[in-house]
């Protein structure tokens, strides 16, 4: 017999009901175990749709401080508490995308070997509650911004929803189009910082920005690329139409602007001072080293996960302190 008919009491004999009053303690455990079941469903339910919202891609939204950090305006607490606000806000947009993302993308994902175990590609996350949250997210995000925030960064996070809901629909079929669309998100989450607090943007700091950008993006493409020869178009049809060599292209070109336009920014004058040493100069050796070290990743096609390499990798880590250093001693003018 079935669990709940078990837990209904119909295995039971005629007059032995599950009502308290009639004295069997049988009714007071299936009820008990009714009771239970709720609350585990809904929060197996809740993990999952907060699995669905990848926490571990949260770390990109990071980039929101970037432009206060270079202009060496981060650390009062007027723009402490701004920018926190602009990160939740364009965490809750992103989760919205991820949530319709894999509601739309369920059957594919679960063609894939690793993308299978995706909460709604496994059917823990009904397709239905995806949709519904995020949507309820999309909403939200924008209208909080308008409450809290100027109204450019109202814009720029209302531009940044339609951009991702567009590519979730139907612009990630397009061949390079779709490179654009993600490499703008992440300059996206450059400029908003800046306009939270009124800052100028450099073009050069917007040039390396989306131009490193590109250069992860087409990474993880052609490491995906090279991870499913043979079958790509049974998770990503676009990557049938993408040779590696064009996608090598693309993040080798990426790569090269990068640090060109990098050490142009770096040289740019109106930066943070020189101090003892010109340490805003001398990042530029750093950041080459990075993008030299994520380049080996990216040529082994195993860039697949750029979150990974970069928190995974010890030299990296090395290199991405040694910069962070560099760069904050010539922000402190030391």
């Amino acid at each position: 017999m079935s669990e709940p008919a078990a837990l209904l009491g119909r295995d039971r004999p005629p007059g032995r009901g599950l009502a308290p009053e009639d004295g069997g303690d049988g009714g007071r455990r299936a009820a008990g175990r009714l009771a239970g079941l709720a609350p585990r469903a809904l929060a197996g339910l809740l993990l999952g749709l907060l699995r669905t919202a990848r926490p571990r891609q949260w770390v990109k939204n990071v980039l929101v401080v970037a432009a206060p950090a270079a202009a060496g305006d981060l650390f009062s607490g007027f723009a402490f508490g701004r920018l926190a606000v602009v990160f939740a806000l364009f965490t809750a947009a992103a989760s919205a995308v991820y949530l319709v993302n894999d509601a739309r993308d369920a059957a594919a994902d679960r063609a894939h070997p690793v993308k299978c175990r995706r909460p709604v590609a496994a059917g823990r996350v009904p397709v239905p509650v995806a949709y519904a949250v995020g949507t309820l997210l999309a909403l939200a995000a924008p209208l909080a911004a308008a409450l809290l925030c100027p109204p450019l960064v109202a814009a720029v996070l209302t531009a940044y929803l339609c951009m991702q809901l567009a590519y979730c629909i139907s612009l990630k079929h397009v061949l390079v189009v779709d490179l654009t669309v993600v490499t703008t998100g992440f300059v996206m989450r450059t400029m908003i910082g800046g306009l939270a607090l009124g800052i100028p943007l450099s073009r050069w700091f917007l040039i390396t920005t989306a131009f490193g950008a590109l250069f992860m993006v087409s990474a993880k493409r052609y490491s995906e690329a090279v991870q499913m020869a043979g079958r790509a178009g049974a998770t990503r049809a676009l990557l049938t139409e993408y040779t590696t060599g064009y996608l090598r292209f693309v993040w080798q070109l990426a790569a090269g602007v990068a640090v060109l336009a990098y050490c142009l920014w770096a040289l740019e004058d109106g930066g943070p001072g020189h101090g003892l040493l010109p340490w805003r100069q001398l990042s530029m050796v750093a950041f080459t080293l990075a993008v030299l070290r994520y380049a080996v990743f990216a040529d082994r096609g195993t860039a697949g996960e750029p979150e990974d390499v970069v928190l995974h990798d010890r030299a990296l880590a090395v290199i991405g302190v040694l910069w962070l250093a560099m760069y904050g001693l010539a922000v402190a003018g030391w």
